[in-house]
């Protein structure tokens, strides 16, 4: 049993042409850069949240093909961490004349020079880090946290946090003690 119960998050990791989709976001009175990403509703696996998620956010169908990381971050201004599963995937179907949802402002392909310099206007260290694990070819098997919701993806956290559904954690800024 965890110490804490972090906010499970999705992220949406697609690149074509050596850029990436982002989308522009309001959020802590700044316009800042993310992944198509969010958090895991009730009912729903993390599979189902990615595909929502980036259609809700940029207007794209996101195919995920495979888990690039789960990462574990504490933002110093929130009160749980978050424990993020960053997929990376294709997108097709764009609905550019689809609203996007509440506070993000637009969408962008960036370079990875492109996102570098908008370092400083990134939503957290995450999108870096989920990029850099991209770019270096890490992947793992999509049915190793295929069928997990919320609850469960929590529930597979091990070691103390270093491991979730035998996938290392990237922990950032945040020491997890198991109970």
């Amino acid at each position: 049993m965890l110490l804490f119960r972090p906010e499970v998050t999705v992220a949406a990791v697609s690149e074509k042409h050596g850029r990436f989709l982002l989308v522009e976001e309001r959020a802590q009175r700044r316009r800042l850069f993310n992944q198509p990403a969010g958090h895991v509703e009730r009912n729903e696996t993390l599979l189902q949240a990615v595909v929502r998620e980036a259609r809700e956010e940029s207007a794209w169908l996101f195919n995920p093909t495979a888990l690039i990381g789960v990462y574990l971050w504490r933002s110093p201004n929130a009160r749980r961490p978050f424990l993020r599963f960053a997929f990376a995937g294709e997108v097709s179907d764009h609905r550019p004349e689809q609203p996007l949802d509440h506070g993000i402002v637009t969408t962008h392909w960036l370079s990875i020079l492109q996102l570098r310099r908008r370092r400083a206007r990134l939503r957290s260290p995450l999108v870096m880090c989920c990029v850099a694990d991209y770019l270096r070819g890490v992947r793992h098997e999509l049915a190793a946290v295929a069928q997990l919701d919320r609850r469960a993806a929590v529930a597979a956290l091990s070691g103390g946090g270093r491991r979730c559904a035998g996938i290392p954690v990237t922990t950032m800024g945040l020491t997890v003690r198991a109970a």
